[in-house]
């Protein structure tokens, strides 16, 4: 998988968890199952999902 692919699915990760009402249950193990991410990479989605949201709030 090249950076972008990889870096494309986090991104997409990252925001369908911040569209998310709640956090699912064993949520990096969800991202990594239903994006086909490695745990690094679910972590990151994680933590960008949460920006978008600090974002979103903050205006």
């Amino acid at each position: 998988m090249t950076v972008a692919i990889a870096d494309e699915k986090v991104r997409a990760a990252a925001r369908w968890l911040s569209e998310q009402d709640t956090v699912p249950a064993h949520v990096v193990n969800v991202i990594k199952t239903k994006f086909d991410l490695n745990a690094l990479q679910a972590c990151e989605a994680c933590k960008m999902a949460q920006d978008f949201r600090s974002a979103a709030l903050n205006g």
